[in-house]
């Protein structure tokens, strides 16, 4: 079996946990992220 990278989000989720901040900054961390990559034409943030 191959293992899939983890995808975007997961990893911003995963790195913010670590972090310990809090859940209203993970909210809205990946609300700007995916404002962000619905504005870009929906291109992942490594092939820009």
């Amino acid at each position: 079996m191959d293992a899939k990278p983890p995808r975007l989000l997961d990893q911003v989720r995963e790195s913010i946990r670590y972090k310990h901040y809090s859940l209203a900054t993970e909210k809205l961390y990946i609300y700007w992220i995916r404002f962000f990559i619905r504005w870009s034409g929906l291109r992942h943030p490594k092939d820009m």
